[in-house]
């Protein structure tokens, strides 16, 4: 039984029950992760208000958290290659409930700040660990739209968030949404029994019995079909080094243009989650109007992320993910001119689909270009450099409202990175041909 041998046997095997089973557990964690990170998106009018917060200062506090999901993105993910995806997935489900817990009891920014920012240290390593797990044990005909559909729980999550404030914030305040995020806690015991660990790690770890009861879930006669193709080229599973692995092998020019799609992918993302409601209700919308603005934005998310992730599979990735970020580019300019609100509603639908649902494909995307032993590095350090991005949309729309720019500049700041990102990817290699190069490195250091 080998790393190559396994990963042709689930590549080629039947989604079943055990796949449904892993999906459905990826989509609640995401779901929980994305109800804690956009949370603050809802809340922070009123914290604006009860704290005296100036519009940098709440866009400050909304990038404490982005900060955090760099180090997590990178460390967490760092740490799943070398110990292993379950117990990495476990310990960010636990930081990022208990702190976005305690966030709900400050009475200051100093502990709210410090709690988002612990808070997303699990929401790095949340992310690019299960996209993973995912790409390691879904079948190959169903990888992108598997993957897609687990990280339809940012949208849950976005919807979720807004929602359950539209219902509890006039009768009990903003802290009840923020102490509903203990409920993951609740789920940790039955995770550490239902989650599968990574077969590269459980190989490498000499766990074959273990490996062995998880591949039965699959198939029963699954040594039948464990077909070696390649050995020679098999990927190198013991790197040390992942994280410079990654610019290696010609992998160096795709990682770094990776790394500036996810920048500006996730300004627009986090910018837009923080500052939607507000920006809506400066435009002269009521409050809980407003709010709905960010549940259409997540909810056409939501519904277009499992269309796009059925189109990648049949189409190939790449193309559709260049597609959406120059169409979210031409919603978001559009958004900052005034139109009935029919009109309203569906471009902010179609820019939840071309920025939040679109990340969640280029997730799929990367995480099939990389190699097995550098997956999760090459996803998280994607990610990190992304929350950079992430941090900037908060303060960047905190800047732009402080300073009175106009409505329509505010939405066009957001939509150039669209462009951007666009463009990056278009320069991206085929992946087909970065695994081959990277086979015959491997080959050629395994015969040396």
């Amino acid at each position: 039984m080998t790393g190559h041998s396994v990963k042709n046997f689930l590549d080629e095997s039947k989604f079943n029950r055990f796949h449904f089973g892993i999906l459905l557990w990826s989509l609640l964690i995401i779901s929980f992760e994305g109800y804690d990170l956009v949370v603050y998106g809802s809340v922070v009018p009123f914290l604006t208000e009860e704290w005296a917060l100036s519009p940098i200062q709440a866009g400050v506090i909304g990038s404490y958290g982005l900060f955090g999901m760099m180090f997590g993105s990178i460390l967490l993910s760092l740490l799943s290659d070398r110990f292993g995806r379950k117990s990495i997935i476990i310990v960010s489900v636990i930081f990022f409930s208990v702190f976005t817990t305690i966030s709900g009891f400050a009475t200051e920014p100093q502990l709210f700040s410090w709690c988002r920012f612990l808070a997303g240290v699990g929401f790095g390593g949340t992310l690019p660990t299960i996209i993973s797990l995912l790409t390691e044990y879904i079948p190959k005909s169903s990888k992108n739209r598997a993957i897609t559909i687990a990280l339809c729980g940012n949208q849950v999550g976005g919807i979720l968030a807004p929602l359950l404030g539209v219902l509890v914030f006039e009768a009990l305040g903003w802290r009840p949404i923020l102490w509903f995020a203990a409920l993951p806690l609740l789920l940790v015991p039955i995770l550490i029994k239902a989650l599968p660990e990574s077969p590269e790690y459980l190989i490498s770890k000499g766990k074959l019995d273990t490996l062995d009861r998880t591949l039965r879930k699959i198939d029963t006669n699954y040594k039948n079909q464990l077909i070696v193709k390649n050995e020679s080229v098999e990927e190198a599973s013991s790197e040390r080094m992942p994280l410079l692995s990654l610019f290696k092998s010609k992998l160096g020019l795709s990682t770094l243009l990776f790394c500036i799609v996810y920048f500006m992918g996730l300004l627009m993302i986090y910018g837009l989650n923080t500052w939607l409601p507000k920006l809506m209700h400066s435009a002269g919308y009521p409050i809980i109007s407003s709010l709905g603005f960010a549940i259409f934005l997540n909810g056409g998310a939501l519904l277009g992320t499992i269309l796009i992730g059925v189109i990648a599979d049949r189409k190939g990735s790449k193309n559709v993910v260049i597609a959406l970020y120059v169409l979210g580019a031409v919603c978001l300019a559009l958004l900052g001119f005034k139109s009935n609100i029919f009109f309203l509603y569906l471009l902010i639908a179609i820019a939840g689909v071309c920025t939040m649902g679109n990340q969640s494909l280029l997730n799929a995307f990367v995480s099939q270009y990389y190699p097995t032993n550098v997956r999760s590095t090459g996803i998280g350090l994607a990610n990190g450099v992304g929350r950079l991005g992430g941090m900037l949309g908060p303060t960047l729309g905190g800047v732009l409202l402080s300073l009175n720019v106009s409505i329509e500049l505010c939405f066009l700041a957001f939509a150039l990175p669209g462009v951007l990102a666009a463009l990056c990817l278009f320069f991206v290699k085929k992946n087909t041909d970065v695994k081959k190069e990277v086979e015959i490195v491997n080959a050629r250091l395994k015969v040396n």
